[in-house]
Order: structure tokens, then sequence, then C-alpha cells
């Protein structure tokens, strides 16, 4: 094998990094904002780069007291389809991540949570927008009344971490958040990885 291991790669990132000469605002919607740039590649050159600007969004990994974990079943526009996906939202202009995602827990289940802890951030689609998503897992779940918005329909259920992996695997389950955290929850159940713990007692 003659490929490079990353210690033999050059340190820092100049070598990589692409720096932005001018910009322009190609559309601007309810939330998404679509901006095309000029850049400055590492050898000089010139490219165009297109990109989406998104506020960011939370998911959550809500787990019930049997071990379950919840879930939701929501038509998605763009790709024609209903589709199987943990709990999410987007952050409003400026809002704590934290209290957007017990914000969205208890809107779209109706579930409050005593434990909070953060898994980790994930950024979906790096190629051409700004998304990220903060991943965090929430315990002790307590039900209550959901409060969805007006133009928001969906279904909750349940379902055990083994038949979550496996619709990953079949290919039932495409959603990457979801995808992602349903391989962190089983390392975490295996005691591979732990999450920070937030709060505890309260909402």
């Amino acid at each position: 094998m003659t490929e490079k291991f990353l210690h033999d790669l050059p340190s820092g990132d100049d070598h990589l990094r692409e720096k932005r000469i001018s910009g322009e605002d190609i559309y601007g919607g309810i939330f998404l904002n679509m901006k095309r740039d000029k850049v400055c590649l590492p050898d000089g050159q010139e490219a165009v780069r297109e990109y989406l600007t998104h506020p960011g969004a939370v998911a959550i990994i809500a787990i019930l007291a049997d071990g379950r974990v919840l879930l939701e079943r929501q038509y998605r526009y763009p790709i024609a389809k209903v589709c199987m996906e943990i709990p999410a939202g987007k952050l409003d202009l400026g809002e704590d991540p934290l209290v957007c995602a017990k914000r969205e827990l208890e809107e779209e289940t109706g579930y409050t949570a005593k434990k909070w802890s953060y898994v980790r951030r994930i950024h979906p689609v790096i190629s051409y927008s700004t998304e990220f998503i903060d991943i965090y897992l929430a315990e002790e779940l307590e039900p209550g009344k959901s409060k969805l918005d007006d133009e928001e329909f969906l279904d909750v259920f349940a379902a055990p971490l083994e038949e979550i992996i496996g619709w990953v695997e079949q290919g039932t389950i495409t959603d990457v958040k979801t995808t992602i955290s349903a391989y962190w929850l089983d390392r975490y159940r295996r005691g591979l990885v732990l999450p920070s713990l937030l709060s505890e007692g309260g909402k």
C-alpha cells in the first residue's frame, strides 16, 4: 500500500482553503437563502461557489422508560416521501439549541424530559449548505399533549433500537440525522461513547 496516513499529510489547512473574493445574494426565502461567491482557490485560480445559508437545527434521541426510541413519520416534500426520523426542528434566530430541543420535543411529541445530554454536532450537507444539527439525548420522559404547528402533520410512535438499525440497513430509514443517531445510541448502550450531561431534574 502506498497511500499516506493522516499524519503524513501537510500540517495546517492553508493548502486546501478557498478564500472569498466577492459574493451576491441569489434568493432569499422564509429561512433559506441562496448565495453565489467568487473564491480564490489554493493554486490562485478563481471559481464560483453556490450555497444555501441555514440557521441550524436540533434533533432529539428521546428514550422511553421501556428503552424504545421516539420516532416520527412525516411527509418530506422535496423528496415526495413519508420518512421515519427522530424529532427535530429549526432554530429560531438567536435561540439556544438546548431550548430549541426542549421546545421541539414537547411540540412534536408531547413529551418533556428530566435529563438532557449533548451528543454532537453534524453537518448534513457540507457541499452546498451551512446547515448544522445539534443532537441531544433526552431521558426520563414524561408524556403530555403535543402542540403541532398549523402546517405540521406527523405520526409519533416508538421502536426498539434494534428495529431502527434494521430499518437503516434495509434502506427504509434514509434520514442522515436518524441514521447517525441510531449508530451513536448503539455505541452508547455498549459503553463505547458518552454524551455530555447538561441538565437533570427539570425542563
